[in-house]
């Protein structure tokens, strides 16, 4: 009957209105540096750049530059680095020009491009804060190290925070230790950036081999970036080389309890087994600089401005390409940004080997599920449940997929072998009853479905998107009335702005013939969602049954100009509004051999025991 199909649709509306069970990156962060510091990066890092814009000359650069320019505010660097070269061929001496192209160049990825940008723009006596971040990456990748602090002591830095740890990481590289403390030693005076300093310290004595000193630095610094993911494995991996592998087992239980990513629980089953854990986060001069930079991008992340984390991420990645943080980090600001294809390449230069393999991966899927590439998305999902198959997230981030691909049954199995691989079903696990109950729903299983929706309330008493979901079922099929009302009146107290739970107490009470009751609720919601065709079909149902048919016929057209034609088989009917519009919705339920309006208030006798 066309009710059921409306039914559906509500129904495949809620469960896109619910979201997706969509995989979190394994790189949780306990605590956060400080707001001063926090406040400091935002006044130093970007603050010597190339400002007067010098005027276009040819209509041939005037054109690329304009291109270039509308591609740098969609975020497209791949198109913007094309058009600002072109331009720079055009106009090789334009200041505004060429640092835009080394932006382009570098948030696209391409640093060896933009430090030859950045050479013509800093030949031409401009001063440029990114182009010099662009040329000490290019020195220190070639570890350059006099020239790094040559241009850091001439003030051709990368900026006051960066600078004092770049040169102390290139007085390392150049084998001057005790000058090098020394510089961190007075980052670590400036107010606010002693977390920084004391940071980097550990990891440079780390990395020469000063385990003990090390430590100690760690150990004298109780917040921080010490208490970050990455602080906490370098000092796990330090307290291993000097055989103090119980305390490293402390600090990961202090810092994490029980909630292990696999790259936790590698280093855990190691210190477990005695094994002495080598030091392998800083291991050279150049890595010490790439993790300025993605200190640097950390602390940014905080502050809501993507293109500045984007390029220090990019300046990490570049000077250590095997830094995994980095480049997840970097993959998830181009996801953040739209620049889904990019973020599909980014994702995968993590190599198979590495314990976040499977956070790449996840992240690489929903990049492309982002891209309406579903079959790609689904491909990447199953190849991990093939080398990651112990993990209950892989299975049910696959069975996520398959449900918005309308894979239902594919997406039941997933979700039961997800179930499968906890050692105990507890409240965070009520989703994956809720969603394979609603692959059991669109499968018309109704028994398996209402037992799931049951299971996942027995987890969660008061989670509205159950309530309403198992609520508005019963509804529809006419059974357990009372309970479903109760049902969705609870979810529209827990969540009295959703438009589709509000909808859904409109639309119980108009089943139960409550007609003047109904009217409220169904404006309430169309306020909520004024252009979803669902809602608009259901007021004007509702106007109808109190005798506004004029009314009624306008929410009806106002259905109709809001399907999505696409997309229908989700949408509200298109054929059952438009006979309604012809007949009335009296003609319309005689035709489909529903009960009247009048009869539809009738008490359900019996019906509150079925089921």
């Amino acid at each position: 009957m066309a009710m059921v199909q409306v039914t559906q649709a509500q129904n495949a509306a809620h469960a896109k209105a619910d979201g997706h069970h969509f995989a979190q990156n394994n790189r949780a962060r306990i605590g956060s540096i400080s707001g001063i510091a926090r406040h400091a990066l935002a006044a130093v890092l970007f603050c010597g750049t190339v400002l007067a814009a010098a005027p276009l000359h040819a209509n041939g650069v005037a054109g690329d530059y304009l291109a270039a320019r509308q591609a740098s505010f969609a975020g497209d660097f791949k198109a913007a680095a094309e058009y600002y070269g072109r331009a720079v061929l055009y106009d090789p001496e334009n200041p505004q020009i060429l640092e835009r192209a080394v932006l382009a160049n570098v948030s696209l990825g391409d640093l060896d491009r933009a430090a030859g940008i950045a050479d013509k723009l800093i030949a031409e006596g401009y001063r440029s804060q990114l182009a010099q971040m662009a040329l000490i990456a290019r020195d220190t990748r070639n570890e350059n190290y006099e020239a790094v602090i040559g241009a850091i002591n001439e003030q051709r830095g990368a900026g006051p925070l960066a600078d004092g740890l770049i040169k102390a990481w290139a007085q390392l590289g150049m084998g001057d230790m005790t000058s090098a403390l020394v510089s961190f030693d007075e980052v670590a005076g400036l107010q606010g950036l002693g977390a920084f300093a004391r940071y980097h310290k550990a990891m440079a004595l780390a990395s020469v081999g000063d385990f003990e000193s090390a430590a100690g630095t760690f150990e004298g610094d109780a917040g921080g970036m010490s208490r970050t993911r990455r602080g906490i494995m370098a000092q796990a991996e330090i307290l291993s080389q000097l055989d103090r592998n119980q305390d490293a087992l402390v600090l990961i239980d202090t810092a994490f309890g029980g909630a292990l990513d696999p790259g936790l629980t590698q280093l855990q089953t190691a210190l477990e087994a005695g094994e002495t854990v080598p030091f392998s986060h800083v291991r050279s001069a150049r890595d010490g600089i790439a993790e300025v930079f993605y200190s640097l991008a950390g602390a940014l992340s905080s502050e809501d401005n993507d293109d500045l984390t984007l390029i220090h991420a990019r300046l990490a990645q570049y000077l250590r390409p095997d830094h995994v943080d980095a480049l997840l980090l970097t993959a998830e600001l181009l996801d953040e940004m739209e620049q889904y294809a990019l973020a599909v390449a980014t994702y995968a230069e993590v190599p198979e080997d590495s314990e976040a393999y499977h956070a790449a991966e996840l992240g690489r899927a929903e990049a492309f599920r982002q891209q309406d590439q579903m079959d790609e998305a689904i491909a990447v999902l199953q190849g991990l449940t093939e080398s990651h198959g112990d993990l209950p997230i892989v299975h049910s981030t696959l069975a996520d997929f398959l449900r918005q691909d309308e894979r239902y049954a594919q997406a039941t199995d997933a979700y039961t072998t997800a179930m499968g691989l906890f050692d105990e079903i507890t409240e965070r696990e009520w989703f994956l009853h809720y969603a394979r109950g609603i692959t059991y729903e669109r499968r018309d299983m109704w028994p398996e479905a209402e037992a799931d929706f049951r299971a996942a309330l027995a987890l969660n008493p008061n989670q509205p998107q159950v309530l309403n979901y198992l609520g508005y079922s019963l509804v529809e099929k006419q059974i357990k009335l009372d309970e479903a009302l109760e049902m969705i009146e609870r979810a529209v107290a827990a969540r009295p702005n959703s438009g589709y739970i509000v909808d859904s107490l409109g639309w119980v009470l108009y089943r139960l013939g409550r007609y003047d009751e109904a009217v409220g609720h169904m404006e309430r919601a169309a306020e909520l969602m004024p252009i979803d065709p669902i809602v608009n079909d259901h007021l004007g149902d509702v106007y109808w049954a109190v005798g506004r048919k004029l009314e009624a016929e306008f929410q009806w057209k106002r259905a109709l100009s809001f399907v999505d034609w696409e997309n229908a088989a989700e949408e509200a009917d298109p054929d059952r509004i438009r006979r309604k519009l012809e007949v009335g919705l009296d003609q319309v339920l005689a035709e489909e051999g529903a009960p009247p309006l009048r009869a539809a208030g009738v008490a359900q006798d019996g019906a509150d025991d079925e089921g």
